[in-house]
């Protein structure tokens, strides 16, 4: 590895790392290493002690950080709280060492960013790359050195909450995207300054819950798990991602936090990676749980021994019994060792051996800084997707407005606006879709708010429904049938109908897998009653996953999806609805009719009659509602003129594919050029389409720009199931250059 820039900007030298690291080591108790290896959450609200003076939940932490027995921290954001807290873990350990402190940086710190599946939607891995930069620069300033992000988990079943976030059902996508977010996250190396450490998971298989339902086991086949599953695990790896996070769930009859062949066959030995792996929350009790060990100690050095360095606990953690377990011989010193070296080397690589308090004065100016603001602004715009848009009824004309009506309760909602998965934010700065719509059409458009219908609740809370204003409050006095009716007078009166319809942001994210995929909480009758008045209807989405809409396909011209939008998303969907921006984002999933089809995804074998594909189903269409890649805009393109350099190539050989692409539209726009493979036949049945390449691109009106794709073997090797191995087939090859998942323009080549 080349030197490596720590805390400070110079550069950090291999061999002095590891002399600091075994000189370390070789002065530490066996309890002094199984603290390095423990994370604990720290919930410092409910103080250090109870009313019947047993210690709290905190105060247990902290007796363990003045003792040196915890090697990191969770859940703490304050400056001033984190410095004190690293006071204690310093001055409480025999040689000064301090912790880790991590946090849920998924979209964004103080500055919330689209949620990740939006970011992903942008197809752009430089604007996911500065997003999560801005995040990583306020995380740092405030004394984080971690972020459990990102979560590369391929989804390919909506009902699933944590969908949202990751980057959807492509391998090759997602791939890109989880290289992008470790990027912006740490930066080129370890210890970049203003970075953190990226931690991708959950390794693996997560995504994959049976029947959509989170926690539930994952059964993947070898094929599945090579050529879907381990790839954007891969490519964040390359990126130098210094940690990676365990699955709670059982993959194929086997705990993740407990699997060697995962940890140690796979990450370690055939990936590579020599960073320090962290179990999910409780994962490793939760093994106990699973039937799978017999009591803490046995969890603990079991989780060990495959390979799991730290343990992320809430209380009486199983590492805490790891010096039994050294005792009986069911943990050697050698693996002990190994996992301590790995979280000190984390420690010795970010500068905190040598400064490990943060400057908290600098942390409000860093926290403040509006480029972060424009930062989050530009991801909204270039991730919402265009939908629908018949008789081009967006971009909006203000000068043609005098009145607007916005309807829906979520059209006025800061809460969700931010989406899930953030706890640090700033209600007051964010801006809705009503606030960012009423400043871009000033005073000289009416804008007209009525909510409609009631928020929406849900059967089972969700375990963050216990922090304060994630659960949405019913007004007082709310009389359901009266305020549909002003809102059916609103839309009425109006000359535009803006409703904003999705699900609340608790409905969607970790704990929070449905079993209908319907608009929640009565938002179809109340968008049907507003279609209804005549007046043109515009349907904005927030969501983080697809959504029933066949009806509002077929009776509301413009739908816009702009996901969980962020701090800035009420200015971004005002600048798209009004033409300041094209939308230029695409799909990052299949988004099905209804959820009798899921899961359901573009890269499925032809299996038996293909020709009747649409037809799987005896009452309804087995097609999707809108393809894999799918994304309109306020311009047009043509493709065409796709070449390839060679039409017969040998298996290791690469060739060049290159399409015109041109902006047959009247105004500047970006458009996202996919370029899809099939191999004919071989050794396996292979998908019927498979993304390769892709890029986006801003074109002046007229404009056409050449753009060119390699294609080598990496884009044709695959798991093949029978040869239990990757392997390169001879064969006949389809290309496809388009704009989704459906593109027409192809061509074809031979592999020897």
């Amino acid at each position: 590895m080349a030197d490596q820039q720590g805390t400070s900007g110079a550069p950090v030298d291999e061999k002095t790392v590891r002399e600091r690291v075994e000189e370390l080591l070789a002065q530490l108790t066996p309890a002094e290493k199984a603290g390095q290896l423990t994370q604990y959450f720290y919930f410092g609200a409910l103080g250090v002690e109870m009313a019947d003076g047993t210690p709290s939940q905190a105060g247990l932490v902290e007796a363990a950080l003045s003792r040196g027995e915890a090697g990191s921290l969770l859940f703490v954001t304050d400056p001033a709280e984190i410095n004190r807290l690293q006071r204690l873990t310093v001055e409480g350990h025999r040689f000064g060492i301090p912790a880790l402190f991590g946090f849920d940086v998924i979209h964004g710190l103080r500055t919330i960013l689209p949620v990740p599946i939006a970011l992903a939607a942008s197809w752009d891995p430089a604007t996911i790359e500065a997003g999560q930069a801005v995040a990583a620069r306020e995380a740092r300033a405030v004394g984080l050195h971690w972020a459990f992000a990102p979560m590369v988990d391929i989804a390919r079943d909506p009902r699933w909450g944590r969908i949202i976030e990751g980057a959807g059902e492509d391998p090759f996508l997602g791939a890109a995207v989880a290289a992008a977010q470790v990027r912006g996250f740490q930066g080129p190396e370890l210890g970049t300054p203003e970075r953190v450490i990226a931690g991708p998971k959950h390794f693996a298989g997560y995504g994959y819950a049976l029947g959509g339902r989170d926690y539930d086991e994952s059964n993947i086949s070898d094929a599945d798990l090579w050529n879907v599953v381990f790839p954007p695990f891969r490519a964040a790896l390359e990126a130098g991602a210094g940690n990676v996070m365990t699955a709670y769930m059982d993959l194929n009859g086997v705990p993740a936090a407990g699997n060697h062949w995962l940890f140690t066959e796979i990450l370690r030995e055939t990936f590579g990676f020599t960073g320090f792996v962290v179990s999910d929350a409780n994962a490793v009790k939760d093994l106990l749980t699973h039937g799978f060990a017999r009591d803490l100690t046995d969890a603990g050095a079991r989780a060990l021994s495959v390979g799991v360095d730290m343990e992320m606990a809430i209380a009486d953690p199983a590492y805490g019994h790891l010096t039994e377990a050294l005792e009986t011989g069911e943990v050697s010193t050698e693996s002990l060792d190994a996992s301590v070296r790995r979280v000190l080397e984390a420690k010795v690589r970010l500068g905190l051996l040598d400064d490990p308090y943060i400057d908290e004065e600098r942390a409000a100016v860093v926290l403040a800084d509006p480029a972060h603001r424009e930062v989050a602004r530009t991801a909204a715009e270039r991730a919402a997707v265009l939908l629908r848009n018949e008789g081009g009824l967006l971009p909006l004309d203000a000068d043609r407005l005098g009145s607007v009506a916005v309807v829906g309760p979520l059209a006025d909602s800061p809460r969700d606006t931010l989406g899930p998965w953030v706890f640090d934010y700033d209600l007051d700065e964010t801006v809705t879709v009503l606030a960012g719509l009423r400043a871009r059409l000033g005073e000289g458009v009416d804008v007209g708010f009525a909510p409609g219908v009631r928020p929406g609740q849900r059967l089972f809370p969700s375990l963050f429904d216990q922090f304060p204003g994630n659960t949405p409050v019913d007004p007082e006095g709310f009389d359901d049938a009266v305020q549909l009716q002003r809102a059916v007078d609103l839309a009425a009166g109006s000359d535009l109908a803006v409703v904003v319809v999705g699900e609340w942001q608790h409905m969607i994210g970790e704990n929070a897998s449905r079993s209908s995929l319907d608009l929640p909480a009565g938002q179809l009758e109340l968008l049907q009653a507003v279609v209804a008045t005549g007046t043109p209807v515009v349907l904005v989405l927030l969501n983080g996953r697809p959504l029933d809409l066949r009806w509002a396909v077929e009776h509301v011209p413009a739908i816009l999806d702009v996901w969980y939008p962020g701090s800035q998303g009420g200015t971004a969907v005002s600048n798209l609805l009004l033409g300041d921006v094209s939308p230029g984002g695409k799909l990052p999933f299949t988004w099905p009719r209804t959820v009798g089809q899921v899961p359901m995804i573009y890269g499925h074998t032809a299996s038996h009659d293909p020709h009747k594909q649409a037809q799987r189903y005896w009452d309804e269409e087995s097609t999707p509602l809108f393809p894999f890649g799918h994304g309109l805009s306020y311009a047009s393109f043509a493709y065409a003129d796709l070449r390839l350099d060679q039409d017969v190539v040998e298996p290791e050989e690469t060739l060049t594919a290159s399409v015109r692409v041109t902006n047959t539209g009247d105004r500047e726009a970006d458009e996202v050029v996919q370029l899809y493979l099939h191999q004919r036949y071989g050794t396996a049945s292979r998908p019927v389409r498979e993304l390769k390449g892709f890029r986006r691109v801003m074109l002046a009106a007229g404009e056409s720009q050449t753009m060119e794709f390699s294609v080598g073997p990496e884009h044709r090797r695959y798991w093949n199931a029978a040869a239990r191995d990757f392997v390169l087939d001879a064969s006949t090859f389809d290309v496809w250059v388009g704009g989704d998942c459906t593109a027409s323009l192809g061509t074809t080549f031979e592999v020897r």
